[in-house]
């Protein structure tokens, strides 16, 4: 059985490793540093199971898996994420992911999760089946943040979170201009006016 795993740490990626080792002494696991490395492997390679980070240099989460899915649509991707769940689950499921699943987590759901993708279905926790459940049969409308695009939301992050442009655009493969016209977009989209009003809303919302 062969595996990929991508992360930009290598602890997290050693300390998958082993618990992955431990349930499957025999598989080969091959280790991926950026997005950019990982689509190139998953491409390169036939794996049985792809597990990804969700925001790494050079190809967010969300990006890889729409990609790879084009490419090889029966590649079973897991999500593993900083982020609570109801910040990147649903995203990520509609992307094509098989399951989400948060770091902290990952010791005692991972091997569960490796298996349920291995056996043809998708890993879905309670937290994030209550998620796809509000999404499915919500009568209200979306928050604001819900409207924006993929891209935006990773941009509207960036810009709570305090990061000029050029640093946006470096960390997402972006030029300036490009990230400046997600902002302006997303501004519009939210009704916000500010970077301070994005970095307020980002805090009333626990999206940062």
């Amino acid at each position: 059985m062969k595996i990929l795993i991508g992360d930009d740490h290598s602890v997290v990626r050693k300390g998958l490793i082993q618990i992955l080792k431990e349930a499957y002494p025999f598989a080969t696991i091959t280790e991926a540093s950026d997005g950019a490395q990982m689509f190139k492997l998953a491409l390169k390679e036939k794996f049985e199971i792809i597990i990804s980070d969700i925001s790494m240099p050079g190809r967010s989460g969300i990006d890889f898996i729409k990609e790879l899915k084009d490419a090889q649509p029966k590649t079973p991707v897991l999500i593993l994420s900083i982020h609570p769940a109801e910040q990147y689950a649903l995203r990520t499921i509609k992307a094509g992911a098989s399951g989400y699943i948060n770091k902290e987590s990952a010791p005692e759901e991972l091997i569960i999760a490796v298996q349920q993708l291995l056996n043809g279905k998708k890993f879905i926790t309670e937290d994030v089946a209550e998620i796809l459940f509000d999404y499915r049969f919500q009568t209200s409308g979306k928050a604001p943040h819900e409207i924006l695009s993929n891209r935006e939301f990773e941009v509207f992050k960036l810009i709570a979170q305090g990061k000029a442009t050029l640093q946006i655009a470096k960390e997402l493969s972006l030029s300036a201009n490009t990230v400046s016209t997600y902002k302006t977009r997303l501004l519009d989209k939210m009704n916000l006016k500010s970077v301070s009003d994005i970095t307020r809303y980002a805090l009333e919302n626990n999206i940062i």
